[in-house]
């Protein structure tokens, strides 16, 4: 009896599997709704997850939460979300302003295993890690100094940016860098600064560095978040500073990016980033077409930076323990239900276009990249309405002012519109309240299940 339980438990042992995801995305991206929904349809899984093989198979038998393993990292408020979403006067949970965790215990039927006769029976343990996009902004200053950070930051301060920070810069003009620094000079001018990133973010702008000075998380109020760069020092001038004294404000202030960089953004890396398996970056292409040209390249600039960030290739034993690799990647458009169905394919081709060609080395890595829009939770019903005679598409969902609405949300571009477009014409994407969901349903969803066929579909094989 006691070998047969030890052979069970090891057979036990060979099927069961681990995944640790990462999901990430820009502010307004979604990502509080994506988590909810996907560990939704896990508990509800069923006939309405098409996609999802082996859902539709019928191989998985249920999912549930287990405790954390690294108990220093704050729990994924999961019920939070789910209150919010099925409450009498449905709204769109609360954003997560960190890193959280939560794990899964995915029970299935293996498919495709050498003991399955053995044992019929295996779980997936799902780890997933929820993480803002700002803060992967921050993983290029790894390999920066001070001065060379200052000199990328020109680069990218353009007309519309250097418009938005104008106070912070005609400050900047008279600041003596060689002076003795002092502490209340430096917090007035980084929180100039960081008053500019936030006005930044709400014009649609998306490239924000640091990331943690507008999602702050734990370290909000902290002195490590109170530098800026060098923006009015040219290569000389920054050249000259090599002779800086050690008080001078020069100093502090690139002893204090030195100090974010390895404690911060590199802390970051190691005990987050490092460890992930798979990773989902969300992205909300529609907003910054609200705002116009300069969000939409700054879009661009963002999602090659972030690709930048990730290490590919296949996970064999020696790379998990040594050099940790993402091996899957999934880029979604996500407010897919706030544009009707016929141009939700423009939609997918408008983020193939933006990530331009930042997707070509995980490609060569033989990464397998899924690209597509998706509706976390489904906020609107396709309708067509009739005028002239003829029958058009059209949406019917409830607007954040409450009204309900039908409505026509207008085309979506293909590509990144180029400046005749810009000239002739304005985007304007409503906003929508979730609907009213019933108890003990699943969440209504556009693409979840291939989202899950993506990312789990190989591990429950």
């Amino acid at each position: 009896m006691g070998i047969r339980r030890e052979l069970g438990a090891a057979v036990q042992r060979t099927l069961d599997r681990h995944l640790r995801i990462g999901v990430t995305g820009l502010a307004r991206a979604g990502k509080t709704a994506f988590i909810t929904s996907l560990v939704n349809q896990l508990h509800h899984v069923g006939g309405h997850l098409e996609f999802f093989r082996a859902a539709r198979d019928g191989r998985v038998l249920g999912a549930r939460r287990l405790p954390q393993t690294r108990l220093q990292i704050p729990a994924f408020p999961y019920e939070d979300a789910l209150e919010a979403l099925y409450a009498d006067a449905p709204h769109w949970p609360e954003p997560t302003r960190g890193v959280s965790e939560m794990r899964l215990a995915i029970r299935f039927h293996p498919r495709r295993s050498p003991l399955r006769y053995l044992g019929d029976v295996a779980t997936l343990y799902l780890d997933i890690v929820d993480y803002p996009g700002e803060w992967l902004l921050d993983l290029p200053l790894l390999s920066l100094s001070y001065s060379e950070w200052s000199q990328r930051a020109r680069q990218w301060y353009d007309a519309e940016r250097r418009e938005l920070a104008a106070g912070w810069l005609q400050e900047l003009e008279g600041f003596d860098w060689l002076a003795p620094a002092s502490d209340l000079q430096l917090g007035r001018l980084a929180d100039r600064y960081t008053a500019s990133l936030y006005a930044a973010r709400e014009r649609g702008l998306s490239y924000i560095q640091p990331g943690r000075f507008v999602m702050p998380g734990e370290l909000a109020g902290a002195p490590v978040l109170q530098f800026f760069p060098a923006l009015t020092l040219n290569d000389a001038a920054l050249a000259r500073m090599a002779d800086a004294p050690a008080n001078s404000a020069f100093r502090t202030l690139e002893r204090r990016f030195d100090y974010y960089r390895r404690h911060v953004a590199r802390a970051f890396y190691r005990d987050h980033f490092a460890r992930l398996d798979r990773q989902i970056v969300l992205v909300d292409c529609l907003t910054p077409l609200n705002h116009g040209a300069a969000a939409v390249r700054d879009a661009q600039l963002t999602l090659t930076e972030i690709m930048r960030n990730f290490r590919y290739g296949q996970r064999d034993l020696l790379r998990r323990l040594f050099a940790p690799r993402i091996d899957r990647l999934l880029f979604a458009a996500t407010k897919a239900d706030h544009i009707t169905a016929d141009q939700q394919p423009n939609l997918t081709a408008l983020l193939t276009d933006l990530m331009g060609e930042a997707d070509r080395l995980p490609r060569f890595e033989s990464v397998p990249v899924e690209t597509l829009c998706i509706a976390s939770v489904r906020a609107s019903e396709q309708v067509q309405v009739s005028t002239g005679g003829s029958y058009h598409p059209a949406l019917r969902g409830v607007l954040l002012n409450g009204q309900t609405a039908t409505f026509y949300p207008g085309d979506v571009p293909s590509r990144v519109p180029d400046a005749t477009l810009w000239e002739q014409h304005r985007f304007d994407f409503q906003r929508l309240r979730p609907p009213r969901i019933p108890p003990r349903t699943p969440l209504p969803h556009l693409r979840m299940d291939v989202v899950l066929e993506h990312l789990l579909g190989d591990k429950l094989r």
